[in-house]
C-alpha cells in the first residue's frame, strides 16, 4: 500500500475506485483531477489496483488528490486471466484501501466514486453510508446496449443473426447485432466477466449519478433515452477538450520525423495497450503499408515486431516504435489517417485531431465505436470483415487519403469537433454537467 501524507482537517473527502484494464484508468483521474482544481476543500482518495501507477507521476497533479496502490497482483497481460483474479479480490482490496485512506488523511468517507466495472462499488457506499456515483469509461451507444441487455435478449434470443439491427431502441437503429459487446448475446454469457457485465447493467440505475467521458450532442437521442433510466445521467466530455492530457516525452523521435513529411499524408497506427493484431494481420498491414509507399509511425510493442516482414522495420518511408505520443502525432498535420483499434479514448483522439479513421475492432465496445464512426457520424471506415487483409487496408487507405470520402470524413470531424468544444464551453452541456457532478461529490 502506498502511503501519502495525511491531510486532516474537515470537508468533503471523495474515494475513487477504479479498474485497472484498458484505458478506464486515465480518464477518471482527468475527471478526479478537474474535480480536485475546482473543489480544493475537499481531499480525493484515488485507489487504484497496480503495482505502480503511472497516472499520478506523468502530469500536474493536484495536492487535494492521495493515490493509492492497493492491489499486488496487478495486470500481467495475461487477459481474462487477470480480469478474473481481480473480480475475485475487489471487494477486499477496496474495503481494505477506504479504511487506510480515512485513517491516513483523518477524515470521513463524504462520496463513493466507482468504475461502472467495478462492481463493489455500490456495496462500499453503502457500508460507508454515502451517496454512490459511477463512471462508465465509453460513450452513450454502449452505455445504452448495456442497459437494454434482457431487452435485447428477449427480442432476439441469443442466437440472432448478425445484420439484426436495435431499431427497437432509441438512437441504436443503425446498430446491429454484430456491433454489440460481448456478453450482451455474444460470448460465453455464464462466464464471470459476462455476468458481472450484465449484473452491473441491471444496478447502474440505483446510482445516484452516472457520468460518461462525452457530450450529449454525440449521441443526441440515446442520451435523452438514457436520461429517462438513472437518476442522472452527466456527460462531461470529451475531456480531451476540457482536461486535456499532460505533455510527454517523444522518446522515440516522432515528432521531428514528422516534420518531414508533407501535409495529411502520414498514416499513423496504434491499438491501445491492450491489443497486439494476429500475426497474419500484421503481415497484411505490413504488406499494404509497403505496396502504397505511403509515410508512417506504427506504435507496436517488440512482440508484435517480431511478426513483420524482414527488413519493413528498417523501411524508409516509415518508423516503428515501441512507444508514440499519440495526442502530439495525431495533431501533427502531416498525419492524415488513424489506424485504430476503435477504443473510446482513440476516437475522441480522432475528433479532436480532425484525423480520419480506419478501424480494426477486436472487442468490447470497439465495435459498436467503429459502426459509429462509418455509419452515424460518418468520420472513418471499419476493415472489411473486421480482419486485416493487403487489399482491404489499401482501399481503407485510398479512401482517407485520396477519395472524397476522406474529404467528407475531415468535413465532418470538424463540425462534431466544434460541436464538442462548444459542449466544454463555458455555457456547453458538459460543463454544465460537470458543475452539477462537482456539486453532488463536493457536498458535505
Amino acid at each position: 500500500m502506498q502511503k501519502q501524507q495525511s491531510s486532516g482537517g474537515a470537508g468533503p473527502h471523495v474515494a475513487i475506485l477504479t479498474y485497472p484494464f484498458g484505458s478506464h484508468a486515465p480518464p477518471l483521474f482527468a475527471v478526479t483531477r478537474g474535480l480536485a482544481s475546482a473543489a480544493p476543500n475537499a481531499l480525493f482518495s484515488f485507489l487504484f489496483p497496480g503495482k505502480c501507477n503511472s497516472l499520478a507521476t506523468s502530469q500536474q497533479v493536484p495536492s487535494n488528490i492521495k493515490v493509492y496502490n492497493v492491489w499486488d497482483g496487478a495486470p500481467e497481460g495475461n487477459g481474462m486471466k487477470d480480469i478474473e483474479s481481480f473480480m475475485r479480490v475487489e471487494l477486499a482490496v477496496f474495503k481494505k484501501g477506504v479504511e487506510v485512506a480515512v485513517a491516513e488523511t483523518g477524515r470521513k468517507l463524504s462520496c463513493l466514486v466507482s468504475d461502472a466495472f467495478v462492481r463493489v462499488g455500490k456495496e462500499i457506499a453503502e457500508e460507508n453510508g454515502v451517496a454512490w456515483v459511477t463512471f462508465f469509461a465509453s460513450g452513450a451507444a454502449s452505455l445504452s446496449s448495456h442497459v437494454y441487455t434482457d431487452l435485447i435478449r428477449q427480442h432476439y434470443g441469443t442466437a440472432a443473426g448478425e445484420d439484426e439491427t436495435l431499431n427497437f431502441i432509441p438512437g441504436m437503429s443503425n446498430v446491429r447485432i454484430r456491433d454489440l459487446p460481448e456478453g450482451i448475446v455474444t460470448g460465453d454469457l455464464q462466464s464471470g466477466f459476462c455476468r458481472m457485465l450484465h449484473e452491473m447493467s441491471k444496478e447502474l440505475h440505483q446510482a445516484t449519478a452516472v457520468f460518461i467521458n462525452s457530450c450529449e450532442e454525440l449521441h443526441p437521442t440515446i442520451t435523452d433515452d438514457m436520461k429517462s433510466k438513472f437518476k442522472k445521467l452527466l456527460s462531461v466530455g470529451p475531456l480531451v477538450f476540457s482536461t486535456p492530457p499532460a505533455t510527454v516525452p517523444d522518446s522515440h523521435g516522432c515528432l521531428p520525423w514528422l516534420d518531414k513529411q508533407k501535409p495529411a499524408t502520414v498514416a499513423y497506427i496504434a491499438f491501445g495497450a491492450a491489443v497486439i493484431p494476429p500475426p497474419n494481420e500484421l503481415v497484411a498491414l505490413a504488406e499494404a503499408l509497403e505496396a502504397s509507399r505511403l509515410p508512417f509511425i506504427w506504435s507496436l510493442r517488440d512482440k508484435g515486431k517480431e511478426h513483420l516482414p524482414s527488413g519493413f522495420v528498417d523501411s524508409a518511408n516509415g518508423m516503428v516504435v515501441p512507444w508514440a505520443p499519440q495526442m502530439d502525432v495525431l495533431s501533427h498535420g502531416a498525419v492524415g489517417v488513424f489506424i485504430s483499434h476503435g477504443g473510446f479514448a482513440s476516437m475522441l483522439e480522432t475528433i479532436a485531431s480532425e484525423v480520419p479513421m480506419i478501424v480494426r475492432p477486436f472487442f468490447g465496445d470497439h465495435m459498436i465505436n467503429g459502426r459509429m464512426v462509418e455509419a452515424v457520424w460518418e468520420i472513418g471506415v471499419v476493415v472489411k470483415g473486421g480482419i486485416f487483409t493487403k487489399n482491404d487496408i489499401m482501399n481503407c487507405l485510398d479512401m482517407a487519403l485520396a477519395q472524397e470520402n476522406g474529404r467528407k470524413w475531415r468535413k465532418n470531424l470538424k463540425a462534431i469537433k466544434e460541436m464538442a468544444l462548444t459542449a466544454v464551453g463555458p455555457q456547453g452541456s458538459s460543463a454544465k454537467n460537470f458543475k452539477a457532478l462537482l456539486d453532488l461529490v463536493s457536498s458535505y
